[in-house]
């Protein structure tokens, strides 16, 4: 048995100020720390003495985020640029209003996986290839508790991920995750696998669990 437990970020200031997330630096609001702080006394109650490992991608909400989860669980994360939220290119340090404005509008013959708001932006096909890497990496290794920590996008890249060997299927499938949600993935001894949970906010107020 294996399992995975995600955690999308909590709050972060471009969730207030109108500005991009992607490959950008934006720190935990007060209450985004509040939430992270919420999720981890959460967290030490569900699975107490049993022994996981935590990753985080490394850009800056996500591993504020970790560092405020960690220490409840008396763990250390790992951070990873494997885990980053989808690239945007040059939008990168913009609005999300000049994002707008400014990117490309998809051609109607052209596939959902291989479209790119901007010509240097990545694709989902490009976030697939490098989740896929490291989610193999996960199901080889030897631990069998594993929490995760990253960005809304990546991580329902991951649920997808989970369920469908064919990037193909992503035409037909979508996730939608919000911040500070916590999601619980499994996998038995036969391969099967499951998702348990998925994006279940109440761990960030701490007084409803």
């Amino acid at each position: 048995m294996k399992t995975l437990i995600t955690i999308q970020h909590t709050q972060s200031v471009h969730h207030a100020n109108g500005m991009i997330g992607g490959w950008t630096d934006w720190e935990l609001t007060e209450r985004g720390t509040q939430q992270a702080k919420n999720i981890g006394e959460a967290l030490r109650e569900e699975i107490r003495d049993q022994h996981y490992v935590m990753f985080a991608s490394d850009l800056l909400r996500a591993r504020q985020t970790a560092d405020i989860i960690a220490p409840f669980l008396n763990i250390v994360p790992k951070y990873r640029k494997e885990l980053r939220e989808l690239h945007m290119g040059s939008a990168t340090g913009k609005s999300v209003k000049w994002l707008q404005e400014n990117q490309a509008r998809p051609e109607s013959r052209e596939r959902v996986v291989d479209f790119r708001c901007l010509e240097d932006a990545e694709s989902k096909r490009d976030l697939y290839t490098r989740l896929l890497l490291f989610l193999q990496e996960m199901q080889s290794s030897d631990e069998k508790n594993i929490i995760i920590v990253s960005h809304g996008g990546t991580l329902n890249m991951l649920f997808f991920l989970w369920h469908h060997d064919n990037i193909d299927d992503l035409e037909r499938t979508a996730f939608h995750g919000m911040s500070g949600g916590v999601s619980v993935l499994k996998e038995n001894n036969d391969g099967l696998r499951i998702i348990q949970k998925i994006n279940d906010m109440s761990y960030m107020s701490s007084h409803s669990r």
